[in-house]
């Protein structure tokens, strides 16, 4: 047990991958955003569910061109309010004070790490005109999206999936028919990865014309041919190809990145299944010890990122700290904690109801360790008898 390698996440990159790089490398002049970076794309959006999808150059920038995007397109006045989790990644929020939006903090549940549904009540009576919802599916577990809308029936909502590929809806969807976009991540540590790189899911056709200008630059060219169309007719007197309508960024991915995540999606179904196998497994444990942890649910719509653990006190926290350090466990805090406590946010305007309890308690006392097709049964027995002397010793 003690030369058990238990990492955040191992090499998940192949050496058969790495061939088929290297082939791709020796055979084509094409390395840019290309006919691989298309191909990925389509099959990316009949995976997820979706009509269509932008792979873009991470998940981080795939936040922000939706945010940028979905106001342009749904004309968001400068200060509008979007209610984002407490307890989330930082390029989650930062898109939304960059587009001179206003975030409005709720805080999350205990029982999976997303927006506190028994709280939206309460933030729709203070705030209801809050315009956009840009919820996070943390570590992999589902926020409830249909409750969400059913409390703000006329809000945007968004969906941030960067760790949470394949998380699905209560019908099955992986793309919620009540989101206007969902993101995703394939960086190192994620389920799968391209390295760096990332994609935005939408069903909205304008909104994915809007966003492909956007990704690059803000060029008409990107978009539909129907599209591009109807700008140069518009602007006649301007060089079609460099015809710029919006303001916009450069966002893309490139072919090799395209060419990895083709070969890494054959196997995604299959890592997500194991992800999912060690999450029951570390619940069978960790249920069984509500005196040490606050106990998040086991659903079968997750797509286990991580295994979590936000400890009761601090004794019980410092006694797993303990523990893993001394079997060579790698650990993290829980994402960022409570973003309302990171000095980033000290010069911006938001609100925040006060009573914002469990990002706290998860910034204080919480902790995860790593989840992929790596880890099995040996690592699980080793976490069974790692939690067992915690518990003897608390």
């Amino acid at each position: 047990m003690g030369n058990l390698s238990w990492r955040l996440m191992d090499n998940a990159i192949t050496i058969k991958q790495k061939i088929k790089l290297a082939h791709f490398v020796l055979t084509s002049n094409k390395f840019t955003n290309g006919p691989k970076v298309r191909e990925f794309e389509n099959v990316w959006s009949k995976w997820v569910g979706a009509k269509h999808s932008l792979f873009v150059s991470s998940g981080s920038t795939a936040n922000s061109l939706l945010i940028a995007a979905i106001k342009e397109k749904f004309k968001l006045d400068d200060g509008d309010k979007v209610l984002v989790p407490a307890c989330t990644w930082m390029t989650s929020v930062a898109p939304i004070f960059q587009n001179k939006l206003t975030p409005i903090f709720i805080d999350i549940s205990l029982n999976d790490y997303c927006i506190e549904i028994d709280d939206l009540h309460k933030i729709k009576e203070k705030h209801p005109d809050i315009k956009l919802i840009f919820t996070t599916h943390l570590l992999g577990f589902h926020s409830n999206v249909s409750k969400i809308r059913e409390v703000f029936p006329d809000a945007l909502i968004g969906e941030d999936c960067c760790e949470a590929h394949g998380v699905t809806d209560q019908n099955g969807n992986r793309m919620n028919p009540n989101s206007v976009g969902a993101t995703f991540s394939f960086y190192f540590g994620h389920h799968i990865t391209t390295i760096e790189g990332g994609f935005i899911s939408t069903n909205d056709s304008e909104l994915y014309d809007l966003m492909r200008m956007k990704r690059s630059h803000g060029l008409a060219r990107e978009a539909s041919p129907e599209t591009y169309k109807k700008y140069q007719e518009l602007y006649p007197d301007i060089i079609p190809t460099f015809l710029f309508v919006t303001d916009g960024y450069n966002f893309r991915n490139d072919e090799l990145s395209a060419v990895l995540g083709l070969e890494q999606i054959k196997s995604l179904d299959k890592f997500i299944n194991i992800r999912n196998e060690n999450y029951r497994n570390y619940y069978k444990l960790i249920k069984n010890m509500p005196e040490l942890f606050y106990v998040p649910k086991c659903d079968t719509n997750m797509s286990s990122f991580t295994l979590p653990f936000v400890c009761k006190n601090r004794k019980v926290y410092e006694l797993l700290i303990e523990k893993f350090k001394s079997n060579n466990i790698e650990y993290r805090p829980l994402v960022a904690g409570n973003l309302l406590r990171q000095p980033f946010l000290r010069n911006y305007k938001f609100e925040y109801e006060k009573d914002i309890f469990n990002a706290d308690i998860v910034h204080e006392l919480g902790m995860y360790v790593g989840n992929s097709q790596f880890i099995g049964k040996k690592h699980i027995i080793l976490l069974e008898k790692i939690l067992m002397d915690v518990k003897e010793n608390a």
